[in-house]
C-alpha cells in the first residue's frame, strides 16, 4: 500500500510541476520565463530518461537527448528551433520535439504556434507522449480562455482514462476550466470528488484548496 501511494505521489508531483510551469507562463514576467524553461527542460529531460530506461535503445537515446540539447539552447539562440522541427516525426521519441516545440512558444506567449506544434503531433500511439500533448494542448486553451474547448479536452481524456496518464491530473484541469467558463457549482463538486478520491495525491490537496475557495467567495459577508 505505502509503495502504490508514493508512486502516486511522485507522478503527480511530476505533473503537477507541469501544471505549475503554465501557472508561470500566466503571470509572463522575464525571471519568472526564465524558471519555466528550466522546469520544462527537466521535466522532459525526467520523462525522456524513464522511456530510455523501458526502451534501451541507443539510437533513440541520442535523438532525445540532442533534442533535449537544441531546447535547452532556444532561449539563446532561437535559431537552432529549425533542427528542433526537423527531428520531430511518427518515431516514439521523435515526437518530443512536437512537445518541445510546443513548450518553447508557450514561453514566448505565441498560444497559437503552441497550438499548432501540439497538433502536428500525430495521435498514436495513446502513450505518456500522447497525453501530456493533450494536456498541454487543454493549457494552452485555459490561458487562452478558450474554456469550452479545454472542457472537450478533458472530457475525452477522461473519458480515456489512461493508464499512462493520472486521472487526478485530467479531472483537476477540466474543474479549473469549468470554474473558468463560470460554472462553480460544478466545478466545486468536482474539486471535492478529486479531494476524495484522491486524497493523498498532489491534485488531491491543490483541488481541496481550490474548493475552500470558491466557498469562502459565495460565503455572505458578515
Amino acid at each position: 500500500m505505502k509503495k502504490v501511494v508514493k508512486k502516486q505521489l511522485k507522478e503527480d508531483e511530476f505533473v503537477s510541476t507541469m501544471t505549475k510551469v503554465i501557472e508561470f507562463v500566466k503571470r509572463r514576467t522575464r525571471e519568472i520565463i526564465i524558471i519555466a524553461a528550466a522546469c520544462v527542460f527537466f521535466i522532459l529531460l525526467y520523462a525522456g530518461l524513464k522511456f530510455l530506461q523501458a526502451q534501451n535503445v541507443k539510437k533513440e537515446s541520442e535523438l532525445l537527448s540532442r533534442m533535449l540539447e537544441l531546447r535547452s539552447e532556444l532561449g539563446q539562440k532561437p535559431e537552432k528551433l529549425a533542427e528542433l522541427k526537423q527531428m520531430a516525426g511518427r518515431g516514439k521519441f521523435a515526437r518530443v520535439a512536437f512537445v518541445l516545440e510546443a513548450t518553447y512558444w508557450m514561453e514566448k506567449g505565441e498560444l497559437e504556434k503552441a497550438k499548432e506544434a501540439l497538433a502536428a503531433l500525430q495521435p498514436g500511439p495513446r502513450d505518456f507522449i500522447y497525453y501530456q500533448a493533450q494536456d498541454l494542448l487543454g493549457q494552452v486553451n485555459l490561458l487562452q480562455k478558450n474554456n469550452d474547448q479545454a472542457v472537450a479536452i478533458y472530457e475525452k481524456l477522461e473519458a480515456a482514462n489512461p493508464k499512462e496518464y493520472g486521472l487526478d491530473v485530467i479531472l483537476f484541469h477540466k474543474a479549473e476550466a469549468l470554474e473558468g467558463k463560470g460554472d462553480r457549482e460544478t466545478a466545486l463538486a468536482l474539486y471535492k470528488d478529486i479531494q476524495q478520491k484522491y486524497p493523498q495525491s498532489t491534485y488531491g490537496y491543490d483541488a481541496a484548496e481550490r474548493a475552500r475557495k470558491i466557498e469562502s467567495a459565495s460565503s455572505p459577508s458578515l
